[in-house]
Order: C-alpha cells, then structure tokens, then sequence
C-alpha cells in the first residue's frame, strides 16, 4: 500500500520496534487495547500475540479492506475490531477498561494526547509513536509548554525509547521516539476546576517569552498575580516555561475568578 501524505502516514515495518512498543505498554493477556492507525498491520499482529482483544481505529478504507484480508481469523474470532473511522470521531466510552498503544500521525499528536487524557473513558494507559522532539519536549526537557503541563496534570510521562527514520515506509525526516504516560487519571473535582486551570495555564504561555507577570495580568490585577506567585514559590520575574507544575496548580487557585 503506497502511503497517503494527507493522512500522515508513515508505516512501521520493523516487527522489533513493534515489539518493543508493545513491551513498553506493559500488555497483558487480560488487556484491551485501542491502536490507532493499525496502517498494514505490523503492531497490531504483535498486539494480538498478547492481549486478550485489540479494537484497531483506521481513517484509510484501502487499508481497511486490506486489514480485513490479513486478519481474518482475528475479526472472525473477535479478537480484533476493525473500526474505519477517525479517531477524532470515536467515543471509547463502550470499550471498558483499555490500554492505548499507537503510531499517531504527527499532524494530530498534540490533539490525540488532549483528547484521550480529558476524556470520560480515559485510557489506563498511552503508549505513543510520536515525533522524537515532541516525546524530549514533553517528558525530558527543563522547559515546559502547554502540552507538557497538560500531559504532568493527568499522568507521568516518560521516553522510552527513539526510533530511527528508517524503521518506517516512506522514512519521515525526522527520528521518533516512543513516549508512554501512565498513571492516568481524573485530577480535578469539575469540569468548571478543569476549564480554569487551562484558562490560567495557556493565558501565562501566551506569551512564553515574556514573565509570566504581565501574561496573567490578563486574568487578574497585578497585585493578586505578584501573591500567587510568591505563594507558588517562584520568582516574580519567572517565565512560563520555568514553572512547574505544582506551582501552576497554586498559581490557578489563587488568582481564581
């Protein structure tokens, strides 16, 4: 199947790499597990060696139809569910508990984390094939961002392991690397709590190059900024890519409307 650039596809086609995915997401025989974009099949067949059922989310219908070929014995059996669908349109509400393991577009990454950590049916667990500086920026880097922030809210990411360009057909122009977060879960009491905490979060980054001072002068008079932050423990002068997460939380309560 020749790859679609519109849909961002990349095909993994080293079985080793799929099965070091599958052993960074820790699958059990008693797991499900969502895949996003099975492509031509190379993880999903190692999902299906060791979890109990994989349900498999694909947008290309060519390559639905050929998945429906190779695995056969799976779909019949139910051990694999074929979903053509994007998975921006799929509620996993209906799957229980479930892991998800997935080689995402680049396009959507940051779009796909958001959706599955604020989710109802949250995921036990991601384990994700995503761009190598985007899995360094989220879970190594000192620097923090929205995406980082937001994904230390719900759970503890961390890099496994990079992937070189060439694991994949066509190869991307760039190396990747696969980033798992676990521990998820549901840190605040509502949904008004969820929406403030971002409100106040992406207001201090819109201007990631000034002090986070002036950006959440926005929301708040300076005054009450200057008491959140000394009681956040950080300096007045602090950029919004230094603070950390604790911080952010006090931040968020304190200058709260």
């Amino acid at each position: 199947m020749k790859a679609k650039k519109s849909l961002g596809q990349n095909f993994l086609m080293h079985r080793q790499t799929a099965e070091r995915i599958v052993q960074a997401a820790e699958v059990t025989s008693d797991d499900t597990v969502m895949e996003i974009g099975p492509g031509t099949g190379m993880l999903t067949r190692v999902l299906l060696s060791v979890a109990k059922k994989v349900i498999a989310v694909e947008a290309d219908g060519e390559l639905v139809a050929e998945l429906h070929t190779t695995f056969t014995e799976e779909i019949a059996n139910g051990r694999l569910t074929l979903i053509h669908e994007d998975i921006r349109n799929v509620n996993p509400s209906s799957f229980g508990s479930y892991r998800l393991v997935a080689n995402i577009p680049y396009y959507i990454t940051g779009e796909i984390i958001r959706t599955f950590l604020t989710t109802t049916a949250k995921p036990r667990s991601m384990t994700l094939l995503v761009q190598k500086e985007v899995a360094e920026r989220i879970a190594r880097s000192k620097k923090e961002s929205v995406l980082s922030i937001a994904v230390k809210t719900y759970g503890t990411p961390r890099y496994c392991f990079t992937v070189p360009r060439g694991a994949f057909r066509p190869a991307p122009n760039v190396d990747s690397a696969v980033l798992t977060i676990t521990d998820i879960q549901a840190p605040f009491a509502s949904l008004e709590d969820e929406e403030w905490f971002f409100t106040v979060l992406k207001t201090g980054f819109m201007h990631k190059r000034k002090q986070l001072t002036k950006n959440l002068e926005g929301i708040a008079t300076g005054e009450r900024v200057k008491e959140a932050l000394i009681d956040a423990g950080v300096s007045l002068t602090v950029r919004p890519e230094d603070v950390p997460l604790s911080s952010w939380k006090v931040i968020a309560e304190h200058v709260r409307i």
